[in-house]
């Protein structure tokens, strides 16, 4: 499974699932998804829990776990698949989800986890009432498929006369569901006579992203705690105080969050543009600068190599802590060479080099694209990925590309780091294992 190359198309192909009259479904990366399950059937799907995912893309996801033969799997694969495909029916749009849920009965997929599951979505959904209300007929129609027309028939007919309990309703329908008095009223009203423009609930009961509050105009200070302590402590706070309070900040970005058991090496562009001036002078800088600090927690090993204009500003702020976990590679005074850096970084053998820069290359403009199209000629095989530090999520980045063959993912707020760093460390081979345990942290309940 190519993790990285899913993980992009995960969040950037939008296209929807599309079941037509006479009952095609037409999806235009299905075999793209068919050979991730085929390859990591528990890897493919936890990918899908990753925040930044799009909504149609986890649908495909629920859909080609839900569709699939789960034969040769062991019991705790199983385990973790029934969770992800629970966490992704409550967390996605109930429409989305019924259109996942539909699309099972045109590839003829009926597996028993098919059945729970579905059975699981129409009965137990937690806005299960209103749904039926106003998507009877494609709930009818999902429900039917799960258990088989003439099974779900008879049992809505024998709720209708009364039985709540015989051992045939247990065998057909209530073993499938965790509150069957629950499941009894929902196949009534299934089967009831419907409410004319009922409108369906549109926002699901269990997002997949929190999504924190944006501020409509953005400053410095209002991109997150860690890049906000640190603007202060470079305008000359007091650092007594604010030094605790940058550690506090970082360790609770990472709290729960596992450890790479791997070397990652930083390139940090610390040249004047990133420094910035005016309104927005340290913004950049701030945002960079707690990403290193957020990957010197989750890092076994993390080198940086940096450019000595900003340093003294910038090291001065770091707890000793993380400091000690910090190696640093000296570099010449001046703007920024990116290209040189690069090769700096490399010469440390890491497993992954994340350049961190805002897009400016001060020495040498294609410098830096050259260096990059020549590693694999010269047989370096290290994967190399570009964070664009911007200050905000509308910043224009036409002019700003150093390096077009290197894979690239801004961020502006301390907020994308739950999906930035997934990315980065898909790229590399610890990075599988990391992303693996983050997001089974996350399925049983876990903050990250």
């Amino acid at each position: 499974m190519d993790t990285p190359t899913l993980l992009q198309h995960f969040r950037t192909h939008d296209a929807p699932l599309v079941l037509s009259r006479g009952g095609d479904l037409a999806w235009d990366d299905a075999e793209l998804h068919r050979s991730a399950r085929l390859s990591d059937p528990e890897g493919y799907a936890l990918l899908a829990l990753v925040p930044g995912v799009l909504p149609w893309q986890r649908a495909r996801v629920l859909l080609c776990t839900l569709a699939a033969s789960q034969d040769g799997l062991d019991e705790r694969t199983r385990e973790i698949l029934a969770k992800v495909t629970r966490a992704l029916m409550f967390g996605l749009p109930p429409a989305y989800a019924v259109t996942a849920l539909l699309a099972l009965r045109r590839v003829r997929a009926n597996h028993k986890h098919t059945t729970r599951a579905v059975v699981a979505f129409v009965l137990e959904h937690p806005e299960a009432d209103a749904l039926i209300e106003a998507r009877r007929s494609a709930l009818v129609d999902c429900f039917e498929h799960a258990l088989g027309k003439a099974t779900a028939r008879g049992c809505a007919r024998l709720i209708a006369e009364g039985d709540t309990g015989s051992g045939r309703l247990r065998r057909s329908l209530l073993r499938f569901t965790s509150d069957p008095a629950a499941a009894i009223e929902r196949v009534r009203a299934l089967y009831a006579p419907g409410t004319y423009g009922a409108v369906a609930p549109q926002e699901p009961p269990a997002p997949l992203d929190q999504v924190g509050e944006r501020p409509p105009i953005v400053t410095p200070t209002n991109r997150g705690d860690i890049a906000a302590t640190l603007v202060h402590l470079y305008q000359g706070g007091p650092a007594a105080e604010l030094r605790p309070a940058l550690a506090g900040y970082v360790a609770e970005a990472t709290r729960g969050l596992p450890r790479l058991a791997g070397h990652v090496a930083v390139v940090l562009d610390t040249s004047g543009s990133m420094r910035g001036y005016g309104d927005r002078e340290w913004a950049v800088m701030s945002q960079a600068a707690a990403l290193k600090l957020v990957l010197a927690e989750v890092c076994e090993r993390l080198t940086t190599v940096e450019s000595a204009e900003v340093r003294e500003r910038l090291t001065t702020v770091e707890s000793a802590e993380v400091r000690e976990r910090l190696t640093t590679v000296e570099s010449a005074e001046g703007a920024t060479d990116l290209a040189t850096r690069l090769l700096d970084a490399l010469d440390t053998r890491p497993d992954l080099v994340v350049i961190v820069t805002d897009g400016y290359e001060n020495v040498m403009p294609g410098d830096l694209a050259r260096v990059v199209a020549t590693l694999p000629r010269a047989g370096v095989t290290t994967p190399v990925v570009l964070c664009q530090a911007t200050f905000t999520a509308g910043d224009d980045l036409t002019l700003r590309d150093p390096a077009p063959r290197l894979p690239r993912r801004p961020f502006w707020h301390q907020d994308d780091f739950a999906g930035l760093l997934p990315w980065l460390f898909g790229h590399c081979a610890p990075g599988r294992d990391w992303i693996r345990t983050a997001m089974l942290s996350r399925l049983e309940g876990g903050r990250t």
